[in-house]
Formats: structure tokens, sequence, C-alpha cells
């Protein structure tokens, strides 16, 4: 059990990690139909603080009172109650979040509400950006699927083999797993296998980035 407290630790990071990813994602997808609906109310006569507090009621019709995108815009109206300003709300949003699209979207408002630019047409091109950034997204997902399902089978095959050898000829692997020295090759055979799934998402994340960017 000692050798394996560090696989036990990665896989949970790993699981971190994924879960985290996706509710980013989420997060990202929700927020841009936010400042979508933020855009309509501001060509409505709306001031942006007004239309973010607005959109509140928009987003819980269309994903629910528990959706992310919800919980942060009651952060966000209990901000501007104690005068807190949109700027640094919605950058620490973007902060909060990881997500590369809010940051982004969080310098370009700041920017603009300084400067006074159109805040419905920016709002609006910035939906489209992230709309975009989605689409491409799903695309990499899709082309990457293949591999990824390509990995998850090599990942199995070992234990696949070894029950089957172990169910149709038994006593087989009784030196491998009774003796010292077969139980330390089968450690560090399970330490190449640790890192050969290391590895392999390793490479996939890599060609999701390079492909991204």
């Amino acid at each position: 059990m000692l050798p394996l407290l560090p696989v036990g630790v990665m896989l949970y990071r790993n699981i971190r990690s994924r879960k985290g990813e996706r509710e980013r994602e989420e997060l990202t997808a929700q927020f841009r139909e936010c400042i979508l609906a933020v855009s309509t109310l501001l060509e409505a006569g709306y001031s942006v603080e007004n239309a973010f507090l607005e959109c509140g009621q928009d987003m819980a019709l269309m994903y629910g009172e528990d959706a992310l995108i919800c919980r942060e815009l009651k952060i966000m109206r209990r901000g501007l109650h104690i005068n807190v300003s949109l700027e640094e709300l919605l950058a620490d949003l973007g902060e909060r979040s990881g997500s590369e699209e809010i940051i982004q979207f969080a310098e370009v408002f700041s920017i603009a509400k300084r400067s006074g630019g159109n805040l419905a047409e920016i709002i609006k091109s910035s939906a489209e950006l992230i709309g975009r950034r989605a689409d491409l997204k799903r695309e990499i997902d899709t082309l990457l699927s293949g591999k990824t399902m390509e990995m998850n089978i090599m990942k199995g095959m070992p234990f696949a083999i070894l029950l089957y050898l172990g169910f149709t000829n038994r006593g087989y692997f009784d030196m491998l797993y009774e003796g010292l020295r077969g139980r330390l090759i089968m450690t560090g055979c399970l330490g190449a296998y640790v890192g050969a799934c290391a590895l392999g998402r390793l490479v996939i994340r890599r060609m999701e980035r390079e492909w991204t960017y």
C-alpha cells in the first residue's frame, strides 16, 4: 500500500483537475449567454450595472437557480450593493474561475468603461469571440476523442490479459506474486504502467494546448 500512496494522490489530483476543467468550461459557456443578455439590456437603455443585476433572472430560467453563473451573479449583486465596482467584480470572477475568456473580457470591459466605448457592441463582440473559442474547443475534443479512446483501451489491456491468464491458467502468476523477486518485478511493471499512463495523458494535453493556440 505504501508504494501506491503517491499513485492515489496523483489520481486524486487528476480527478480534481478534470472536474475543475469541466466546471470552468461550463461557467465560460454560461457567462457567454450572460453577457449576451447584458448586451441586449444595454441596448434597451439599462446601465451596465443594472443589466448585470437583471440578467440573473434570465440565467436562472435558462440554467436553474443552482447554476454556476447564477451563484456568481449573486456574488456580483452583493458586491454592487456594497459599492464594489463592476470592473473589480469581473476581475475577481476571472481570477477565481481561471477562465481565460472571462479574464480577457474583464480586462477589455475595464478599458472600455474607462475610455467611454460602446459597451453593448464590445460585450457582443466578446460573446462572439467566446463562442468561437468554445466551438474550436469542441472541434479539438472531437479530433482527440479517437486518440483518447485508443489510450484508454491500451490502459485496460494489461489488466484484461492478467485476468484472462489468471482464470484460464490458475497458478500461472504465483511465482510473480509470492516471492520477493517476483513482487519486485511486478512492482516495477506497475510503476512503468503508471508512468506510461501519465505520459499518455501529458501528450494528449500538450496536443490540445498546441491546437488551441
